[in-house]
């Protein structure tokens, strides 16, 4: 049994690693879900980012399977992906909040259930996420929501706007990204400062990371929001 999952991890971890995550999703796609989530959830925090990002990805496609089978069972892989964020799970939670956006993008049940779950660590009365790695991951995740479900993120849009003025690059530049998908009117002040900004972030977009300017997506944001 062991033998086997060893096999099996060793497997998803080299088709993560070809380079070709698109293929790599598909080939995913066909192994039993059950038996890939454990080996996908410790991929998530690989400090390889072509593994984790390949991981995210795939659990949003493993997800989306498992809840068409079995809705409970798909919630207890958010409830696990929730719980790493908590203070008490020993841990830190790397990549669940990218996870999480990744899984309410692709399943509209799973996004009703838990999109005020994810916005909730944006909350300051709520869940707040200090640490500025997790902040990444969340607004990647708020973002990737915001892409297949606006309607989701909109009532609660008004948490991003402080992002906007975090000392992180890649937090200013995914919360200006995000603004502009929801075309949020509040962020046109902050989004203007950012015209100047000329900080690089990599953002993943589709299955494949793009460097872009930090003014580039203000500008990108303001253009949408008119």
């Amino acid at each position: 049994m062991k033998d086997c999952a060893r096999s099996l991890k060793k497997k998803l971890f080299d088709l993560l690693n070809q380079g070709d995550l698109e293929k790599a999703l598909v080939e995913i796609g066909r192994l039993p879900p059950r038996k890939i989530i454990n080996p996908l959830l410790s991929f998530l925090q690989s400090c390889n980012d072509q593994i984790k990002w390949g991981a995210v990805k795939a659990m949003g496609v493993v997800v989306n399977q498992l809840a068409d089978r079995d809705l409970e069972a798909a919630r207890v892989i958010m409830r696990r992906l929730m719980w790493s964020l908590n203070d008490e799970s020993g841990g830190i939670g790397w990549g669940s909040p990218e996870a999480m956006g990744e899984i309410l993008a692709a399943h509209s049940g799973l996004a009703r259930e838990y999109a005020h779950l994810l916005l909730s660590y944006a909350r300051e009365d709520g869940n707040y996420l200090e640490h500025e790695g997790l902040q990444r991951g969340l607004l990647w995740g708020i973002g990737r929501l915001s892409e297949k479900r606006p309607e989701l993120v909109r009532g609660s849009s008004g948490l991003l706007l402080p992002y906007l003025e975090s000392r992180d690059e890649v937090i200013r530049g995914q919360a200006a990204r995000v603004v502009g998908l929801l075309r949020v009117k509040e962020a046109r002040p902050a989004l203007r400062k950012l015209k100047e900004d000329d900080s690089v972030l990599v953002i993943m977009l589709g299955t494949e990371p793009t460097p872009v300017r930090v003014k580039d997506l203000a500008e990108e944001a303001l253009r949408s929001i008119g």
